[in-house]
């Protein structure tokens, strides 16, 4: 943009960031945040609550941002290279127009964000916005990192991510179509229902990538790594599935009558995903689900205790309050899984003899793990980074373990 920002200090902005969150938090004295062609470059607004805020044609380059509220806030057509915005939340944030060329989004919370094109009035050097001249600002993040950032429902029509790192990103119905992604990195994302129509995907790495009703026909692909990337259920999988939830109800009905009745269920290798929602709230101990795809299914509030889930695919799962006690998961991926309030202690076999739950080598990153119990879980190279750990039950042990395998990585 070709005007002079107006300046502003640490200490003057830090005034009235205190008066946006008392604004914010519904208190008296508040007053909602309004900054616009603002030059902000450098300063450091980490971790402060700054939903619903205005920074319109500001700039931000090289600002903390990390751990920011963010949400409904306005950053419409602004400049924002090289900022720190790992772990900030800006649900339905405007970023129309904006610049992040080499921004750190790493984990940030982008649901529903607005990332299109923009077009901004700037005001005239001296006369102000008595005279204003119209500028398009096509959104770009060229060489950005969002790894492990969500990223459900955003809308990146036409939005420049050359060289991005999209790796473990929750892309879930993503509106991605015309965008350019050459060369973009998005290994391990879920992008189930994202739209990529006429996207530019040439050369990019899309190896271990969740692409169910992704539409490829009018995306660019040309040297494109689609290496384990997983698609729709197969045709056998779906005529399958009456099959596959008969067999769970018989290993139900093995749990509920203490053996009496149906049997443990077998499901290994078996792509479970056409189930959809039936198996939540089930009781099937013990099973054998030693390799299968369960990716995005609604799991919450089961009873797996001394279940084999070694090497399933377990990624965006819904585990909410299921009970893990004694299950064997062993390089298990649960990337993005919701594990909040499961549980993942010893599973007591009699006689006060116990059964650990296993986590050996398994792939818990950017997870959900609040008031998740691990108590005696085995956790020897299992990967939580980026994940939430509120109120988890983890030993000085698992949790020092945990911290050098962050920072080894």
């Amino acid at each position: 943009m070709s005007f002079t920002r107006r300046t502003l200090g640490q200490g003057d902005l830090d005034m009235l960031v205190m008066a946006h969150e008392r604004f914010a938090e519904g208190r008296a004295g508040g007053r909602r945040l309004a900054l616009k062609f603002m030059d902000l470059n450098g300063l450091n607004l980490a971790g402060r609550n700054l939903e619903e805020a205005d920074f319109t044609g500001c700039s931000l380059r090289g600002t903390r941002l990390a751990g920011a509220q963010l949400s409904r806030a306005v950053l419409f057509c602004c400049d924002m290279r090289e900022a720190d915005l790992s772990r900030a939340v800006l649900v339905r944030a405007d970023l129309r127009g904006a610049c992040l060329r080499g921004a750190d989004l790493a984990s940030a919370d982008l649901t529903q964000a607005d990332f299109r094109e923009g077009v901004i009035a700037i005001p005239h050097a001296t006369k102000g916005l008595a005279s204003v001249k119209h500028e398009t600002h096509q959104g770009n993040a060229d060489g950005a990192s969002f790894t492990g950032a969500t990223l459900n429902g955003a809308t990146l029509e036409g939005f420049s991510a050359f060289k991005v790192d999209f790796t473990d990103c929750a892309m879930n119905g993503t509106r991605l179509n015309r965008a350019n992604l050459k060369e973009a990195d998005l290994s391990g994302a879920m992008m189930e229902g994202a739209d990529i129509g006429g996207a530019n995907l040439e050369g990019a790495r899309m190896v271990g990538a969740v692409l169910t009703r992704v539409a490829l026909e009018t995306a660019r692909m040309e040297k494109t790594d689609m290496t384990g990337s997983l698609r729709e259920p197969t045709a056998e999988a779906i005529a399958g599935a009456e099959q596959l939830h008969e067999q769970a109800l018989d290993a139900n009905a093995w749990a509920e009558s203490g053996g009496v009745l149906g049997a443990p269920g077998n499901f290994e290798g078996k792509d479970l995903r056409p189930l959809g929602a039936r198996l939540k709230g089930l009781r099937l101990p013990a099973i054998n689900a030693r390799g299968a795809c369960l990716v995005g299914m609604d799991l919450s509030g089961m009873g797996l205790q001394g279940a084999n889930l070694e090497g399933a695919d377990l990624r965006g799962c819904n585990l909410r309050g299921t009970d893990l006690r004694g299950a064997r998961m062993m390089r298990a991926l649960l990337s993005h899984a919701d594990l909040d309030g499961a549980i993942l202690a010893p599973l007591p076999l009699g006689g006060g003899r116990s059964m650990p739950t296993n986590l050996t080598g398994a792939g818990l990153r950017y997870s959900r793990l609040i008031a998740a119990d691990f108590t005696g879980a085995v956790v020897e190279g299992a990967d939580m980074t980026g994940a939430r750990m509120d109120d988890t039950v983890l030993s000085d042990e698992q949790r020092a373990r945990l911290t050098m395998r962050r920072a080894a990585a």
